[in-house]
């Protein structure tokens, strides 16, 4: 009798994989904790619940995570559609009903017949099986013990941070207004909520992160604090320059505000959380100060004077593998055959990155389980691109990376034109995708009987 796969996690990328494997005719055990266990950051026992944004990134063809999300769809990927089957509003971006997404996942996980879900901690890896490990970054303190005894390796580290989340019906609208960014977007109102402020309301506010109390980071404080610069907290960038907040989550380009008709000296959007309209998160906005005190900050944004927080920002601890001396492109550990690593362990960030990791590391365990060779996404797509990065940079400067246009290799001709060089990007990744699924006669794309 064929052995079962060992799928680790029941997040985006273990969920992913469970469903390829399954898809694929495998017998999957699939381990998550929760409620057994839990983290401290997830709020359900969901498969696939989002914990930081409820957004997968731009869904424009010409985006980094546009591509890699139409690449995903190619592939056939699950989660892609239950992503879309839960989305919100958002102007360019792909953002879902977190509660409906993860509900959707769960339901299809727990539905399928080659599919078991094990509520309980897996503290060691079977190595006498096949795996795949994809515990995120809130590994148990257990298994991630197992894990540095097998990898020999000392584990790299940041700390990530949670944006609060506001409940719509507090927010000020005659403060605050609805738009786009340049008008972006299907709803003619606009997607996001925004609060502007004037030069004095930005000033005061930066001088009150940076003088905020924040919460102590336990048994990490000290430590120095190693911040994914993709997810810095607000009173880190505060301190960084009085006009870092103004460049990055709080840029007002392409906004003007309806009730002075000028453009603010800076905005802080707020996105729909959930399909009914009712949450909103405000958007870039992790932090680590304390409750109390991030209250009283907050409410000095201008259309938040009474809001009502659902969720309070939060930072917690995430931890990953020095990727380019430990896996393969393919996800394959070096030094164990039938050991594969996916998501955020590896160093992938991003949610869509984290299913795409989740599904190459299923699909090749399942190619080798059959006889058949790996497979190497290609390096031009954005999944080879980023299965390339994290493997293959210098392992002593690693950073956590997500899809972006600069891991790209360069086009054959040079293109002047900003806009015309990131449609040359998009239109190349997707051709070489799909030669590299005709040249397998389609045997990379899972089975599309079950739809989402």
């Amino acid at each position: 009798m064929p052995q079962d796969i060992i799928v680790i996690g029941g997040g985006l990328a273990g969920s992913e994989a469970a469903w390829q494997l399954a898809e694929r005719d495998h017998s999957v055990r699939l381990y998550e904790m929760r409620p057994v266990k839990t983290t401290g950051a997830h709020v359900s026992h969901q498969l696939a619940e989002l914990v930081c944004s409820n957004s997968l990134g731009s869904k424009l063809p010409d985006r980094a995570t546009g591509i890699l999300q139409n690449e995903m769809r190619l592939l056939g990927s699950l989660l892609m559609r239950c992503a879309e089957a839960a989305a919100v509003p958002a102007g360019g971006a792909l953002a879902v009903d977190r509660g409906r997404f993860a509900e959707s996942v769960t339901r299809h996980i727990n539905g399928h017949s080659n599919i078991a879900v094990l509520r309980e901690e897996a503290r060691e890896i079977p190595l006498d099986q096949p795996v795949i490990v994809a515990t995120g970054p809130l590994t148990s303190p257990a298994l991630a013990e197992d894990i540095g005894r097998l990898t020999g390796e000392d584990y790299l580290y940041f700390y990530d941070a949670i944006s609060p989340i506001v409940r719509a019906s507090s927010i000020d609208m005659s403060r605050a207004f609805q738009a786009n960014r340049y008008g972006r977007g299907q709803d003619a109102n606009g997607d996001y909520i925004n609060c502007p402020m004037d030069k004095g309301d930005y000033y005061r506010f930066v001088a009150a992160l940076k003088t905020a109390e924040t919460i102590e980071l336990r048994d990490f404080e000290r430590d120095d604090p190693n911040f994914f610069e993709g997810c810095v907290p607000i009173e880190q960038l505060a301190k960084r320059g009085d006009d870092t907040l103004a460049f990055g989550p709080m840029r007002p380009v392409g906004l003007t505000n309806p009730h002075t008709g000028r453009r603010p000296q800076a905005v802080v959007q707020l996105r729909q959380d959930d399909l009914a309209g009712d949450l909103y998160n405000i958007v870039g906005f992790q932090t680590n100060i304390r409750w109390k005190r991030q209250k009283e900050i907050l409410r000095q944004i201008p259309g938040l004077e009474s809001a009502e927080f659902v969720r309070m920002g939060q930072m917690h601890r995430n931890t990953f593998l020095n990727a380019p001396a430990l896996l393969h492109p393919t996800m394959r550990f070096r030094r164990q055959d039938q050991l594969y690593f996916a998501g955020q362990i590896t160093g992938v960030e991003g949610y869509v990155g984290n299913i795409a990791t989740g599904l190459v590391a299923a699909l090749n365990l399942s190619r080798q389980l059959k006889g058949h060779s790996e497979w190497l996404p290609p390096t031009d797509t954005m999944l080879g691109a980023l299965c390339h990065y994290v493997t293959h940079t210098d392992p002593k400067r690693f950073q956590p990376m997500k899809a972006n246009l600069g891991i790209l290799p360069p086009l054959e001709t040079r293109i002047k034109s900003k806009a015309e060089r990131k449609r040359a990007y998009a239109e190349r990744a997707k051709a070489s995708m799909l030669a590299s699924l005709r040249e397998l006669g389609g045997d990379l794309k899972a089975p599309q009987a079950s739809q989402a």
